[in-house]
Formats: structure tokens, C-alpha cells, sequence
């Protein structure tokens, strides 16, 4: 595997130095496990993304995690920084000669004021919708510059996967979900936001998977993961029983979508 170089802003310290590992950090614990069973997203979003941006220079992809996005934007873009908090995260992420991956909380870019045509939060937003965070995408973001942020909302598949998957979230790990995951329920409707609304056309993630494949993303969720950690028990073993009633086969595959929920505004 492949490890990213990356620097941390002489104004941010990790939590070795002082500063304390974020209580909305979820997901440095298991990065690695994070990185191989993500979905990822669909191109026809950052091709869109690039061509409402004002131009092609700069993108910053804040909360990058393993740097999904910011692989993405690359193609698109001249430069791309991506920061993260994780050095765990940041560990995973591929290196690309465009991207300049940086440790840094969503509240510091180390970028200069006016220097970005598009600001991207993928996947993360809910955990940090506050005005000091908006504050610095104004200032980093050009006239006319664009952003943008997306998550996407529980898997669904044919009936009786998507009930499972429901209850599983709702009444087995649905005590161990952070208080910030109702956004993501909502589909960030009537969360806070930087600037006023654009419309935007409707992305998904459409993925052929396995029924292990389907219990490995399940035990991404920051909730399976605090269950595990505070009963000692996996609750994807007791779920695997269930789903291989109706499972043709263990190597068989079934389509599995995530209906993406975007939000993208523009700084005057």
C-alpha cells in the first residue's frame, strides 16, 4: 500500500502536542477498514461541480478523509488541497501529483484569502456546521466561487434488504449514532449553510455487492463501530443471519444504491 505524504500547518498541533483528537473524529480507529469498504462516488458529480465553478485552478476538500474527493476533483483541477484532522485518514489517502494533502481541522486551510473556485465537503459537513468553519470557506472562496456539500443517505436495495438495513440502523445501532447524524437522516435539509441555495441536479451511488461486501460497509458506520467497542459484540453477525434468508447465494450480488443529498451555494 501506498502512504501519502502529508504536512500539518505550523497552527495546527495533533492531539501528541495539546490539542485534543475532536469528539467528531469517528472514524480514525478504523481508517483503513474505512478506506476498503466506502463507496465512492459517481464522476458525473465533479464533472458537474468543475463546470460551475468560475474556473479550474484551486479546489480545497475539507474533511478529505482517505482523499476519495479530492482523486476526483484532481481530474478536474489544476490543485486540489485536501485536509483532514486523521492522520489515521490522511495515512489511506492515495498520493496524486495535484493534490496537496494537509492534517488540519475544517476550521484552518492554510489557504490564502480568495484563492479557491470550489470548496468540497463530502460526506461530512453534519459534524461541523458552524459558523467558524463557514467563515473560513468565505474567505478562502473567489467571487462567484462555489460550495458544495453532499451525503448520502442509507442504502436501499430491493424490499426486504432496505427494511433490514433500516432496522438495523434505527433499533440496533441507533442508541450508539452521534447526535450530528440527524443531518444526514434529513439529508441536510434545514442544516446551517454558508451562503443561499443553488439547485442542483440528482446523483446517486449505484454499487454490485456482495452480502459480505454489504456487512464490511455496515461495519464502517461510526455506530457499529461504537457498539462493537462498548458491548465487545458485532452486531453484523446476528444481521448476517438474518440477510442470508433471502440471499440467493454468498457470492451473489445485489444492486445497492445511495441516493446522494447535495447542497452547493455561491459566494458574491
Amino acid at each position: 500500500m501506498h502512504h501519502v505524504h502529508w504536512r500539518r500547518p505550523r497552527n495546527c498541533h495533533d492531539h501528541r502536542a495539546g490539542l485534543k483528537v475532536p469528539a467528531t473524529d469517528h472514524f480514525s480507529a478504523h481508517a483503513a477498514h474505512y478506506a476498503r469498504h466506502r463507496p465512492s462516488y459517481p464522476p458525473e458529480l465533479f464533472a458537474w461541480l468543475a463546470a460551475q465553478s468560475p474556473a479550474r485552478d484551486l479546489a480545497w476538500d475539507c474533511a478529505t478523509g482517505n482523499g476519495q474527493a479530492a482523486l476526483a476533483l484532481a481530474a478536474h483541477f489544476k490543485q486540489v488541497r485536501a485536509t483532514d484532522f486523521s492522520a489515521e485518514q490522511l495515512a489511506q489517502a492515495k498520493p496524486h501529483s495535484r493534490i496537496d494533502y494537509r492534517q488540519a481541522p475544517a476550521e484552518v486551510s492554510g489557504l490564502g484569502n480568495r484563492s479557491c473556485d470550489l470548496v468540497t465537503v463530502a460526506q461530512a459537513l453534519h459534524w461541523f456546521c458552524n459558523e467558524t468553519f463557514f467563515a473560513e470557506a468565505r474567505r478562502v472562496l473567489r467571487p462567484g466561487g462555489l460550495f458544495a456539500a453532499w451525503t448520502y443517505t442509507l442504502l436501499h436495495g430491493d424490499p426486504a434488504l432496505t427494511e433490514i438495513v433500516r432496522d438495523y440502523s434505527t433499533n440496533t445501532v441507533g442508541a450508539y449514532w452521534p447526535p450530528e447524524r440527524r443531518w444526514v437522516d434529513l439529508g441536510y435539509r434545514g442544516m446551517p449553510f454558508p451562503c443561499a441555495d443553488i439547485e442542483t441536479p440528482d446523483f446517486e451511488i449505484r454499487r454490485d455487492l456482495t452480502l459480505e461486501e454489504v456487512l464490511d460497509y455496515l461495519r464502517t458506520w461510526s455506530s457499529t463501530q461504537r457498539c462493537m467497542k462498548e458491548t465487545g459484540v458485532d452486531p453484523c453477525l446476528a444481521l448476517r443471519g438474518r440477510l442470508e434468508e433471502f440471499w440467493p447465494a454468498p457470492d451473489a450480488r445485489k444492486t445497492i444504491v445511495w441516493p446522494i443529498s447535495l447542497r452547493c451555494g455561491r459566494i458574491e
